[in-house]
């Protein structure tokens, strides 16, 4: 039988590239699950969501679901990272925006462009080039018009630091 060969080569995202992990160090993922309830929010609200390590690989598993927060009008969701400590300059749309919540309840990944699933926290926010360190903060903001309803929020996100 003869070795493969491979036409193209897939991008590790670690800090040790190739490296192979013994048994209990898969990359130790982290897991959490936020639910908010959202009143009536005004245009351009924020709401926070969970604070990170600036260096968390946020994983493509990452979810946000919502109901249908609007009955008139075209409310978007965007989902940044802010600053802590005056770490960075706040984000507010570097993980995703233009998430439509008015039409019906659904859900959307985190992370607007599976390019960029695995990628470090900090790779996400605009103008960023090296690593802060610390922590970066994880908010939704409501844009592009008044949410009129009340309803959930629900981000599971999933993340390794390594």
């Amino acid at each position: 039988m003869t070795d493969i060969t491979y036409t193209y080569t897939a991008t590790e995202r670690r800090d040790s590239q190739g490296a192979v992990f013994g048994k209990g160090d898969a990359a130790n993922v982290k897991a959490v699950s936020v639910t908010v309830e959202l009143a009536s929010a005004a245009q351009n609200s924020t709401t926070f969501i969970k604070r990170i390590p600036s260096n968390a690989r946020i994983l493509g598993l990452s979810t946000v679901y919502f109901d249908d927060l609007a009955s008139s009008g075209t409310p978007t969701m965007d989902i940044g990272l802010g600053s802590v400590d005056s770490n960075i300059t706040s984000d507010p749309d570097a993980l995703n925006d233009g998430i439509n919540i008015s039409s019906a309840a659904g859900s959307a990944s985190l992370i607007k462009d599976i390019a960029n699933y695995g990628k470090k926290a900090w790779e996400f926010v605009s103008g960023q080039t090296t690593d802060p360190s610390g922590s970066l903060d994880i908010y939704i903001s409501i844009v592009d018009a008044a949410s009129n309803a009340t309803g959930t929020v629900t981000v599971e996100l999933f993340y390794t630091t390594d």
